[in-house]
């Protein structure tokens, strides 16, 4: 039951976005409204019982370095709203036919690991790692000119690179070329694109710096904390309210959309200039996602021991084999083989299987596959990780899989199976959804977009929203 007639705003969309919009705007004095069309909140970090009862199983979005590294977040007090991190004993492992590559939380421990390529790996991280709070600060905060415009132009000439080129000028063997290839296919481009080195730069300084973590009980936790927090500051949410077009949204003096373009023009197109229409239908989206989720009757017989310590997998092989699938993707067609990311968070959080199944474990793997893509890669899948572990198949209780156009299906925002909220390359990242002095605003001066298709993109931060409600607050709610 909602507590007012009318409200300073409206949010649309309870994703990490939408909750941080509210948050933000209930923090300023706003009274302040999320709709979610579902029944629980969330977006992409609801945790459900995809298998079976007491095994819980992420969605979307599962494992969190932006999420503990955000401005945003660590400006909540959410730990004390319910908000555990865990930490895996290893943040990643990378699996070759004969070894597993290991990233160390320690940047001199994963060097040691890779042998004539160490001292490399070394000069190419350790700058980034001693500044990551200002870096991410500086990537995830507001538009403009760089606060520390040296440190962003070092590390811009690195990330500018392909992830191809900058793997090959800094690495000669495969270990270190792997590891990187995987961590840059995160983005979901091809290789050889300039700025896809940015994705692996990023997220390797993160597992040195803070570490890949995951929610305890699953992302929905993140979800559960954020809205706490916002009932703390009188702000209201109310599910099972599917939003549909302006009339379904009641009064308020701004209106943030936790949306992409697509739904924002099904929503509120009537209230905007043909102009702007038009650049909105423009907006290009991503390639999509297959996912599996399992539970197990125990945990995953890695032949590697590294592997049995790391919270997340690549399994993909060399550089040239992930480069050559995330090519394939994009022209249309299925990889073969796959690049696999894996997860394992119940050797680490207990919270995630059923109390009364000592053993027990769940898993999650996903790989890319063209967009809006109905096939079915669980056989690729598992047969790639029964060759890593072999016997893991006789691990499995049950199985939970999901194409890329069931995934737009179940989220109307993950269009085609795109997880990211639209493409994330050099042309789109910064201009998302428009070229506009604030993508945030729209010629609307009421309607506002919070979504990750927004700077700064994808990802659990919370970051999209925080500007999106600070934009509001200057242009909608004086």
């Amino acid at each position: 039951m909602r507590d007012r007639v009318e409200y300073d705003a409206v949010i649309v969309g309870s994703g990490p976005n939408g909750l941080a919009a509210a948050v933000t705007l209930a923090r300023a004095g706003c009274s302040v409204l999320v709709m979610e069309g579902k029944e629980t909140i969330g977006g992409g970090m609801r945790t459900l019982e995809y298998t079976l009862p007491g095994f819980r199983h992420d969605v979307c979005s599962a494992v969190h370095p932006l999420g503990i590294g955000s401005p945003f977040f660590r400006d909540l007090p959410l730990h004390k709203h319910g908000l555990q991190w865990v930490f895996p004993d290893l943040p990643l492992a990378h699996l070759l036919d004969d070894r597993a590559v290991a990233l160390h939380r320690s940047l001199d421990e994963t060097a040691a690991g890779l042998g004539r390529d160490g001292e490399a790996y070394r000069r190419l991280f350790a700058p980034s790692v001693e500044d990551w709070r200002a870096l991410l600060d500086e990537f995830l905060g507001p538009l403009g000119v760089p606060r520390r415009p040296l440190l962003m132009a070092r590390f811009g000439l690195k990330a500018a690179q392909s992830a191809t080129l900058l793997t090959r000028r800094a690495f000669d063997d495969v270990a270190a070329r792997a590891l990187f290839a995987g961590l840059a296919a995160h983005i979901t481009l091809p290789l050889e694109r300039p700025t896809t080195a940015a994705a692996g730069l990023m997220l390797g300084m993160l597992a040195h710096a803070i570490g890949w973590p995951f929610a305890r009980g699953g992302s929905q936790s993140i979800a559960t904390a954020l809205a706490s927090y916002l009932y703390s500051l009188s702000g209201e949410i109310e599910t099972g309210a599917w939003v549909h077009s302006m009339r379904d949204i009641p009064p308020a003096r701004a209106v943030l959309f936790d949306v992409t373009p697509r739904q924002l023009l099904d929503i509120a197109g009537d209230e905007l200039p043909s102009g702007y229409r038009n650049r909105l239908e423009g907006y290009r989206y991503g390639q999509g996602v297959f996912k599996i989720d399992w539970a197990l009757s125990g945990a995953v017989p890695w032949r590697e021991a590294d592997a049995r310590r790391a919270g997340t997998l690549h399994i993909g092989g060399t550089l040239d084999e992930i480069a050559a699938g995330e090519r394939a993707v994009w022209q249309g067609k299925l990889p073969d083989p796959p690049f696999i990311l894996f997860s394992q968070p119940s050797l680490f959080d207990r919270s995630r299987v059923p109390d009364s199944d000592s053993a027990a474990q769940t898993a999650w793997a996903y790989c890319h596959v063209p967009r809006g893509s109905t096939a079915d890669m669980t056989t690729a899948i598992e047969s790639r990780v029964e060759r890593h572990a072999p016997g893991f198949r006789d691990c499995i209780l049950a199985r939970h899989a999901i194409n890329a156009a069931e995934y737009e299906a179940y989220n109307p925002n993950y269009v085609g199976g795109d997880i990211n909220g639209g493409v994330q390359d050099w042309r789109q990242l910064f201009t998302r959804p428009v070229t506009r002095l604030d993508p945030y605003s729209t010629p609307n001066p009421r309607l506002f977009l919070c979504s990750s298709s927004t700077p700064p993109g994808g990802g659990v931060h919370g970051m999209c929203g925080y500007h999106a409600a600070r934009s509001a607050l200057r242009r909608a709610l004086r």
